[in-house]
């Protein structure tokens, strides 16, 4: 009889012979003497290694724990947090407007993203969807498309870095410096912009911007087809990735994984298919797919996502130069500041003619654009989920509003966060010298995963 049997016929009274008929428990599962013994012979035989927190080898400040015997990882074990911001429940103390820079700087290698479904989610809640100008939803995917990109070529170029190949690291990353010195002369930074607003966007593109994107893209093209060649049919990156971390479609689907390394198990899963946003439904792209998700597909899926996005990108290019001077934000005083903001000549502050506008011709603009800036506008109390196609997978934006100027609750699915999910099935009975490929098959960004 257990212990908790006896406290429980004590306090209910029982006598001598309830307690002596009372339900008796026994230990069963084998002599306690051979589990011991098994248990001291697996502690002998196994150890217990930490893999990071360190750069780059664990993509960030990320902790693996690993249980190995000999050179096989007999069991995973991740441990996040080493990087929290606490970027959504700062959110809650900010305006609406305000919050875009905060999830800007979640995934930092992808903050377009964050930016773009952070405010399709308040457009839900404002009941504007359907008035976002078309100018602005153009750019919108210019800027992501351009993102998805600069993503894909850090995440293959970091992961041949922490192989030893460091020439694809130099390439991958002369060929994002390229875009971000696009989206540098569009939002005035590298990274971090904080340039898609709720309404639209707070500036059209700087003149003379779609010729300078023409003129740097067939750079990154050629670049991204160097590294192609570099190692798609290289025999030491074929041995290393070919059937390695290898995970199986009902998997993947099991444990929330979505993205690239889904859609290299055969399912053309695309939120840019299926639930189309910004326009999306309006240009020709296919969705790659292939038949087996190892690390060897992964980075080749990646790559032909580039040119897919290459492919959007010059269709975007096309239809900017028929809307060219077409507005970018909405017409409502009560969202849209009543000055248009303009990165000056410098690429920095604001232009001339928007301070003249609200400090000499307009004091009514001064107040309005004060009260606007300052508190913010009011959303209507509800909620709204946005997903958007994230270069990672699924991005979901959950926003909760009371009524007021700024959120009741913010909640972001990072799709580099879910995926982790997956990693103590791909290296689990695995060898410890692939654990890194897992992990850079993944191609978590630690931003995003310790928000």
């Amino acid at each position: 009889m257990t212990s908790t049997d006896s406290r429980y016929y004590a306090t209910a009274g029982a006598t001598d012979e309830d307690l002596n008929s009372a339900p008796q428990h026994h230990a069963q599962g084998g002599d306690w003497s051979d589990l011991s013994a098994e248990a001291e012979r697996l502690g002998e035989e196994r150890i217990v290694v930490n893999m990071g927190p360190v750069h780059p080898s664990t993509h960030g400040v990320f902790r693996l724990l690993l249980e190995l015997d000999g050179e096989y990882v007999r069991e995973l074990r991740s441990s996040t947090g080493y990087l929290h911001t606490g970027i959504e429940k700062n959110m809650e103390y900010r305006n609406w407007v305000q919050g875009v820079a905060f999830c800007t700087r979640m995934d930092y290698v992808a903050p377009f993203f964050q930016e773009v479904g952070y405010a399709l989610a308040i457009e839900k809640l404002l009941g504007i969807t359907d008035q976002i100008p078309r100018r602005a939803s153009q750019i919108r995917v210019l800027l992501m498309e351009l993102n998805r990109i600069a993503s894909h070529l850090v995440a293959i170029a970091s992961s041949n870095n922490e192989l030893g190949a460091t020439t694809m690291m130099t390439l991958g990353f002369r060929a994002r410096e390229d875009i971000l010195r696009i989206f540098e002369r569009i939002t005035g930074l590298r990274m971090n912009h904080s340039y898609v607003r709720p309404g639209g966007l707070p500036d059209d593109l700087p003149e003379g911007t779609i010729e300078y994107i023409r003129e740097l893209l067939p750079n990154v093209k050629a670049t991204t087809e160097e590294m192609m060649d570099v190692v798609k049919e290289n025999p030491i990156f074929k041995a290393r990735h070919v059937d390695i971390s290898t995970l199986p479609l009902a998997g993947m689907l099991a444990l929330g994984m979505t993205g690239p390394n889904l859609r290299a198990a055969g399912l053309p899963f695309d939120l840019r298919k299926t639930q189309p946003y910004c326009g999306y439904e309006n240009y020709e792209f296919n969705v790659p797919v292939k038949d087996k998700s190892d690390a060897y597909n992964r980075a080749v899926l990646r790559f032909e996502e580039i040119f897919e996005s290459f492919h959007i990108v010059y269709q975007v290019l096309d239809a900017l130069e028929e809307s060219e001077g077409e507005p970018v934000m909405i017409e409502d005083p009560k969202i849209a500041w009543p000055s248009k903001m303009t990165i000056g000549t410098d690429g920095q502050g604001q232009s001339f003619e928007h301070i003249k506008e609200i400090m000499n011709d307009s004091m009514e603009s001064l107040i309005h654009h004060f009260k606007l800036v300052t508190e913010g506008f009011s959303v209507p109390a509800g909620q709204a989920y946005q997903l958007v196609e994230h270069a990672k997978g699924t991005l979901g934006v959950h926003l909760v509003s009371a009524g007021g100027t700024r959120p009741y609750r913010a909640h972001f699915r990072d799709p580099g966060y879910s995926n982790l999910q997956t990693l103590g099935m791909m290296c689990e009975g695995g060898m410890l010298s692939d654990v890194i490929i897992a992990l850079a098959s993944i191609d978590p960004v630690m931003g995003g995963v310790d928000r």
